[in-house]
């Protein structure tokens, strides 16, 4: 082989290093990056499929807190606000799209509670969708 074909390799070879180790450095030192993608995605383990290919939220054996911290970030929130005002469907979704008994729970019993306002007029279409989006 040729000389300088065996130096222009190895100088190629030393350049990708470099840019490597370089860009390697700059990301462990981008604390800020990494701790918003850290928390953007700190819920993802608990997101999975159903038998059927539906997207749950299965938080068996999480704390309550994680639950309702875990559900309030979820995209499943916003799919169970689109069933607003088919309550009957609402504890459906609760019941067959959400694991995890505590998160259930409250779930069900925030939706009844909104109900029973709603249907009685104490609170409006805008005020009840405010209480079904904020769990705690």
């Amino acid at each position: 082989m040729d000389k300088s074909f065996m130096i222009f390799i190895a100088v190629g070879i030393g350049f990708l290093y470099f840019i490597t180790t370089f860009v390697g450095e700059l990301q462990e030192d981008d604390n800020l990056q990494n701790n918003e993608y850290t928390e953007k995605h700190k819920y993802d383990a608990y997101q999975s499929a159903d038998s059927i290919g539906r997207e749950i939220l299965d938080m068996t054996g999480a704390s309550a807190s994680v639950q309702v911290a875990a559900w309030n970030k979820s995209k499943l929130k916003d799919d169970f606000l689109t069933l607003f005002p088919d309550f009957s469907e609402m504890k459906i979704f609760a019941q067959e799209r959400v694991r995890g008994t505590v998160l259930q729970e409250k779930l069900i019993g925030t939706i009844n509670d909104v109900e029973n306002q709603y249907f009685s007029g104490t609170v409006n279409a805008e005020g009840a969708k405010r209480m079904l989006g904020t769990l705690k």
